[in-house]
């Protein structure tokens, strides 16, 4: 009886982890929509050879993942961007939606309680055909 209730009590405590881990999809479009109208800040997490080689999307902030100064830049200016507000919504973007998934779990865990995932990223996955192919509003 008493390892029944310890399994329990283990499944418990992975199924709470993982529910706190769990992020939602926002498509490019809807996106674009709430930052245009300001209930948004979206967040490009490539590298700057990246932004370069594509351009990005219009109105995102622009916040390696692999920051100059590791995971605490990242937060930093994550943070910065949300004006100190971990309950704002954020939208992490990638390319395919791989990067921005796995750093949104990541800040999800980390106490940010309203991240999002662009998973279609910038360009397609199978979530989408991602922001460039929709042909949304770019910076180059």
């Amino acid at each position: 009886m008493r390892s029944l209730m310890m399994v329990t009590a283990a499944w418990l405590v992975m199924a709470g982890t993982a529910l706190a881990a769990e992020v939602k999809a926002i498509s490019a479009p809807d996106a674009l929509q709430a930052v245009k109208k300001g209930e948004m800040v979206l967040v490009d997490i490539r590298q700057p050879e990246e932004w370069k080689q594509t351009g990005v999307a219009d109105g995102a902030k622009l916040i390696p993942m692999r920051h100059p100064e590791g995971g605490a830049g990242f937060v930093r200016d994550l943070l910065a961007a949300a004006k100190g507000d971990r309950n704002a919504p954020i939208a992490l973007i990638c390319r395919t939606g791989n990067r921005s998934g796995t750093t949104a779990r990541a800040l999800s865990d980390a106490g940010f309680t309203h991240i999002l995932d662009v998973s279609e990223g910038m360009a397609g996955s199978g979530a989408g055909p991602g922001w460039i192919k929709r042909d949304l509003p770019m910076v180059r």
